[in-house]
């Protein structure tokens, strides 16, 4: 087998010649040690403020062959996610410019104000001037439809594709109705239980934009599709099973099926403690799951025992302990997710979300390396 057959059986919850591995994505301090060089293959800062600046050519050259590169290093990796290789603003795009106001804070061309956090890789806008204080049924009922992207936003992956996507499985990355979380995380989880019909209208609106965009997201030689949606928490989801059947899942379903009119794989990555809702993910369509959050319960022998006759699951090494502990305890992970998750196939190995900013090169290193000593042995 090779690895886009090899992921393809685990899928389908069959047993493959060997273990595949694969990665939700790689953050840049470890690409650039693998590469050698400086890069913006997930170095979410540098990678906003260069498209501010108008930059946009040299981030697509950089995402373009710094992550055909790494993977051509990793030739261990199996399945792969653009994630590295991410969408990008048309090539004849407007650059909005911005203004850094004070250390790590950036204020765009259109008012936003960004806060940048180098040492964890993230940049979050802080404040919106557009931002709604009120969400009304109309105002999602009347939305137009979205206009087509320019084929030049899907130049990164359409090249990760043509280079690697005959031997490694390789998905699109399409969007999806999870949980509408309508302005912000304590708004729309209040919106839920206080505005629900406009929750549902805000629902109806994604899953029509959504919809008009699979033909463009679901990109020419991809392999499988992949939701990438966060529900829950470390003690279970944001919202009741219940509510969770009344208010996602109709949409969630609609998604899910109408993607696999296109392919016939579908992978959900979804953090936090989602027990409670596997069996609704399972009704809905999907056929594997990834981002095994063991301090939330989600370990992989476990769920394998619950549901593994129709999941094939994807982790079984904890972020926490690539980033905290030593290669032993990094090789310990991954015997452990090995001989919990392996036999009998539908299980890819994996970090539990992704090789993120700060993990120890030599964990990293002591990861891939167990990894090929075990990966024969089930």
């Amino acid at each position: 087998m090779n690895s886009k057959e090899r992921v393809r059986a685990a899928i389908a919850r069959q047993v493959p010649d060997r273990v595949p591995l694969g990665f939700y994505a790689v953050d840049y301090d470890i690409v650039e040690r693998v590469l050698g060089h400086e890069t913006f293959v997930r170095n979410k800062v540098a990678t906003h403020i260069a498209l501010w600046q108008g930059r946009r050519d040299e981030v697509a050259e950089s995402l373009k062959a710094d992550t055909v590169a790494l993977y051509r290093k990793l030739d261990c990796a199996d399945i792969i996610l653009p994630k590295e290789a991410h969408v990008l603003p048309p090539a004849d795009y407007e650059p909005i410019g911005a203004e850094e106001i004070a250390p790590q804070v950036w204020r765009t061309g259109d008012g936003r104000v960004w806060r940048a956090a180098p040492e964890v890789n993230e940049i979050r806008c802080v404040h919106d001037p557009t931002a709604r204080a009120e969400y009304t049924v109309e105002q999602f009922d009347r939305a137009p439809d979205p206009p087509p992207p320019d084929d030049s936003c899907f130049e990164a992956v359409d090249h990760l594709l043509a280079e690697l996507g005959a031997e490694r499985y390789i998905p699109s990355i399409v969007p999806t109705v999870g949980l509408v979380l309508l302005g912000g995380m304590e708004n729309g989880l209040l919106t839920y239980a206080l505005a629900p019909e406009v929750v549902h209208a805000a629902a109806r609106q994604q899953v029509r934009h959504q919809d008009k965009l699979d033909e463009y997201y679901i990109r020419p030689g991809s392999a499988g599709v992949m939701f990438d949606n966060d529900m829950a928490g470390t003690r279970g989801p944001l919202i009741s099973p219940e509510m969770f059947r009344r208010m996602v899942l109709p949409y969630f379903e609609h998604r899910a099926r109408r993607v696999k009119t296109f392919r016939d794989q579908l992978i959900l990555h979804n953090c936090g403690n989602n027990v409670p809702l596997m069996e609704m993910f399972i009704e809905a369509g999907v056929d594997c799951y990834q981002s095994l959050q063991t301090g939330a319960g989600m370990e992989v022998g476990r769920l394998k025992e619950l549901f593994g006759d129709r999941l094939c699951f994807w982790g079984g090494v904890a972020v926490e302990v690539l980033i905290d502990g030593e290669p032993e305890d990094v090789r310990r992970e991954v015997r452990t997710a090995m001989e919990r998750g392996a036999p009998g196939g539908g299980f890819i190995l994996g970090p539990s979300h992704s090789v993120a900013k700060n993990t120890k090169y030599d964990n990293f290193m002591a990861m891939l390396d167990e990894f090929v000593k075990l990966r024969d042995k089930f």
